[in-house]
């Protein structure tokens, strides 16, 4: 099956309104084995009709979000039309449904709104509870006078209308229309302390001998999916090399992220865990307040960016910094061990290092970083890491390996 995906809206490409329904639809359909082969935006108006014509005759499937609603530069479902040569007619059952919306809210329905409710003959109405416009579905059959042969889905563009839609309608059709996607399964590995290249070294031979087996990667916020897809066995067996060869790097396999992971198991477990940054500027404690029900395992955020926040806030001794320097082994230390004392947490992650672009040496060069956690079961560690680059990198990778250390202590793996 060759599926396409048409985005329209102007504000799409002016860059007003990042486009999260392809990435997310991408996902979805990933999972049920099937890839979308390409993705096309187009202004809203008439140029959807020059896109959906081309689509069409190379797509079995085409799927076109957004210009739904009701006002003049709203064409989808005209364009859609007019490519397969179909007249289009207000639909009493859809009609009814519009009216009834406004009518729930205690509004008159304009009639500029019943433009909504048009619907070209063989075309299904996909019902949508959560806005006013319908999607349509309108079948691969309606185009065969025009020598076509491309099944159409048409979706509104809110993500909180077109992501129902697409789960409750476009989904189950895709999955009936082609049975053979019904049998496939997708596994994601996320994993995170390695690059993609390292991952490609250690796996990707084995991976691709499996028979039936497709392997993709793609590249996260500090982490890295191995995407398997295929019959389940094949699916099992490259699960299992992985596994074999990558298990203590393997973060999660249902695409939750490091600090869900971190979040969910120190609840598991009745633990909380305290954080104390320097170069980081709170981007841990924003990382684990990000996840529902932090509040649980995470009750103190140390943001002691100057020295002497270092000294007043977590007992760092002034000479340790004269002597060895703000970023040193011995101050990340002394950060997590005051972090852990002052918090009453039962873990403390403590960073602290050179974002740049100033402020490094040929000893300490920009992008050194020492990271520690204290734990009041083991002895303090320490590891001296390094990530040259812009100022954001840095500061998520730094995080990024912060809570791997965590993640690590927290399942008994060892750090390296």
């Amino acid at each position: 099956m060759t599926i396409e995906l048409i985005n329209t809206g102007t504000e799409l490409l002016l860059g007003d309104t990042v486009n999260t329904n392809a990435a997310w639809l991408g996902q979805q359909l990933a999972a049920h084995g099937i890839e979308v082969s390409r993705q096309t935006i187009v202004p809203d108006g008439p140029a959807i009709r020059d896109a959906i014509a081309e689509a069409v005759t190379r797509a079995d499937v085409l799927i076109l979000t957004g210009g739904l609603g009701p006002t003049n530069d709203d064409l989808t479902r005209e364009c859609a039309s007019e490519v397969l040569g179909l007249q289009l007619d207000v639909d009493p059952a859809a009609l009814a449904t519009l009216e009834a919306y406004f009518a729930h809210r205690g509004k008159v329905m304009s009639p500029v709104n019943r433009k909504q409710a048009m619907v070209p003959p063989g075309g299904e109405v996909l019902t949508n509870p959560h806005g006013t416009a319908p999607g349509l579905y309108l079948p691969a059959a309606l185009g065969r006078s025009k020598g076509l042969a491309c099944a159409m889905f048409l979706t509104p563009g809110p993500p909180r209308e077109f992501k129902p839609m697409i789960e409750n309608h476009v989904i189950p059709k895709l999955v009936g229309l082609y049975p053979e996607y019904a049998g496939r399964t997708v596994s994601y590995l996320k994993i995170t302390g390695l690059g993609e290249s390292e991952i490609v070294d250690r796996v990707e031979r084995d991976l691709e001998a499996v028979p039936g087996l497709t392997l993709g990667y793609c590249l996260g916020r500090g982490d890295v999916d191995v995407r398997l897809s295929g019959e389940p066995s094949a699916v099992e067996q490259g699960r299992g090399i992985v596994m074999s060869k990558l298990s203590s790097y393997v973060v999660s396999e249902d695409r939750r992220i490091l600090e869900q992971v971190v979040v969910d198991r120190l609840r598991e477990l009745g633990r909380k865990v305290a954080v104390a940054e320097s170069c980081t500027g709170g981007t841990i404690a924003s990382r684990i307040t990000d996840i529902s029900g932090a509040s649980e395992i995470f009750g103190y955020g140390f943001v002691t960016y100057a020295n002497d926040a270092k000294c007043k806030e977590l007992g760092v001794e002034p000479q340790w910094i004269q002597s060895d320097g703000a970023v040193s082994h011995r101050v990340a230390q002394a950060m997590a061990e005051g972090c852990l004392n002052v918090s009453g947490a039962d873990y403390a992650l403590a960073v602290t290092g050179i974002a740049g672009p100033n402020g490094g040496t040929p000893e300490k060069p920009v992008g050194t970083v020492f990271a520690a956690l204290a734990d009041r079961s083991q002895p303090t560690q320490v590891r001296k890491l390094f990530f040259p680059g812009g100022r954001d990198r840095f500061k998520l990778l730094t995080s990024q390996s912060a809570l791997e250390m965590l993640r690590r202590r927290l399942f008994g793996l060892e750090i390296p």
